[in-house]
């Protein structure tokens, strides 16, 4: 997408600086001009440009060898053509020896122009791609990568960072879309196991004897189906971590062998009569008060105590309002490549909105809010329209009136129903707000026969 990298052409004749700028225009590019060294540099220092095309042979004390130096200094990343009416070899030599990508000579040819803009942009994106594609895959999160400037998550911070080479469990507590599993990758990536695997397992995603299978893996022909032995989770995070996400939602009987592997780092697979020794770090998450699910005698206190050594509680997204606009300019910045679309502002309608909204589903939620307006999206920055659909459920900063009488389960039938709505029937997204995976939501469809 050729607006999303701008260019910046400095000559000190007019003509020649409003010719190529223009030739570089009628290719869709985005180009400002300057007609000296230090006017590039006051433009230079006020954005990032993509490719700078610099005269060789400029009055006023800055030639475009001594511009160019500056630039590179204040942008490593940034791609400078000479231009030079006087084409020698020791002309070439020096520009590329300062850091020069290329020099062409005037006067310039429009399509050689063309081809080479053309070439650098498309391994600037190479590039790009190539660093977003290689954290998605590594999954490298930091402490210092979770973008908060709310206190009680810079204390959260730094006991993640304190607890990172700890061997101690530790409970993240939280509304679904808060963050858990960050908070969990970071503490992880910033202590001594950081080399080693961080594996993740959705407890709430399988049936008990799937899930047994998933986390302690099994013998061959445990059951139908087990035609070869298989490592579990646990082998898998041999030296690292396992991050047991909705820790809450697990059977009794998944309950005592945690228990187990917590007291004794050891285990059984299903069908099979060897012990299993590991060495894991166990971080879980939930979103249910397990506090009282142990009041209720539906979780274990021994192991709720074994899992709670060390407990951090993540607050909702409505209780730290003033990194709203720090995470949707951070998923804005973050979306605009992978949906390919140059949207790189947003109005203060647009955050006013964002800010009075009560974010159910949080952080998860939030970036999914921004990822919808910015494909509805028709200009380069991002207004109060663009977020409509979250003014128009009325769900701002305050309680819910709820009529009298309704039962649990017409309450959660109307939930449901409102958030389909809101989402415009898209089950990915209402389930991500729900807190709920996508094959419980088509669950509770059928089961309230609600219309899509």
């Amino acid at each position: 997408m050729k607006t999303h990298w701008q260019i910046l052409v400095v000559d000190d004749e007019e003509v020649m600086c409003e010719s190529l700028a223009a030739w570089l225009r009628e290719d869709g590019y985005l180009v400002d001009t300057a007609a000296s060294g230090r006017e590039a540099m006051e433009k230079a220092r006020e954005r990032d440009y993509a490719i700078y095309f610099v005269d060789l042979k400029m009055p006023g004390g800055m030639d475009g060898i001594e511009t160019m130096m500056q630039i590179r200094r204040l942008h490593t990343e940034a791609s400078i053509i000479i231009i030079t009416a006087y084409a020698t070899v020791d002309t070439a030599i020096t520009a590329m020896k300062e850091g020069a990508q290329e020099y062409i000579v005037k006067p310039c040819n429009p399509e050689e122009i063309s081809l080479l803009v053309s070439r650098i942009i498309k391994v600037k994106n190479l590039q790009r791609e190539n660093t977003i594609l290689r954290k998605k895959l590594t999954r490298q999160y930091s402490v210092h990568d979770v973008i908060s400037k709310n206190p009680k998550m810079h204390e959260i911070l730094d006991l993640a960072h304190e607890i990172s080479s700890l061997r101690s469990t530790v409970l993240i507590q939280g509304e679904s879309g808060t963050g858990k599993e960050m908070v969990a990758r970071a503490i992880h990536n910033s202590g001594e196991r950081a080399a080693k695997p961080f594996v993740a397992v959705s407890c709430a995603a399988l049936a008990e004897t799937l899930l047994e299978s998933e986390l302690f893996g099994h013998e061959k022909g445990a059951f139908t189906g087990a035609t070869q032995q298989k490592h579990g989770k646990f082998e898998m995070a041999g030296g690292g971590t396992i991050f047991l996400d909705e820790i809450g939602d697990i059977s009794p009987k998944v309950q005592v062998d945690l228990l187990r592997v917590l007291q004794e780092r050891c285990f059984y697979r299903v069908g099979g009569s060897e012990e299993v020794r590991v060495d894991v770090r166990v971080i879980a998450a939930t979103h249910v008060n397990l506090q009282q699910a142990v009041a209720d005698g539906k979780f274990r206190d021994d192991l709720f105590y074994r899992l709670n050594v060390i407990e951090i509680r993540i607050p909702p997204l409505r209780e730290r309002r003033e990194d709203i606009p720090l995470l949707a300019r951070h998923f804005m910045e973050r979306l605009s490549h992978e949906l390919g679309k140059d949207i790189s502002d947003i109005s203060e309608g647009a955050l006013k909105v964002l800010m009075d909204y009560n974010w159910p589903g949080n952080v998860r939620e939030l970036e999914n809010a921004v990822e919808r307006a910015m494909v509805t999206c028709r200009s380069r920055g991002l207004t109060e329209e663009d977020f409509s659909f979250l003014a128009q459920n009325g769900n701002a900063a305050k309680s819910p009136a709820i009529p009298a009488g309704i039962t649990l389960a017409d309450m959660e039938k109307l939930l449901i129903v409102a958030t389909i709505q809101r989402t415009n029937g898209n089950i990915k997204e209402s389930a991500a707000v729900l807190g709920i995976d996508r094959s419980t939501l088509y669950e509770k469809i059928k089961k309230y026969e609600i219309s899509r």
